[in-house]
């Protein structure tokens, strides 16, 4: 393998939006640093699941679901 051609694997402190930390290993900053994350998998919708709403602009939901109520699958 070549020498110097890879980054400082270090230890940092991860803190999530609730304030929960943990302590990794990463080539961000240096040694002791703190990551301070925005979006964190405790609230991002992606792994919560959170809610999808449906907006139904000018009723064409609505006018949808009227024009194909009669119809069988």
């Amino acid at each position: 393998m070549k020498k110097d051609i890879h980054p400082d694997y270090h230890n940092i402190t991860v803190r999530l939006t609730n304030g929960e930390e943990y302590a990794m290993k990463s080539t961000y900053g240096s040694e002791g640093d703190t990551l301070q994350l925005d979006i964190d998998p405790t609230v991002h919708p992606a792994w919560t699941g959170g809610g999808t709403h449906l907006m139904d602009t000018g009723g064409r939901v609505s006018k949808f679901k009227k024009k194909y109520a009669d119809f069988k699958f």
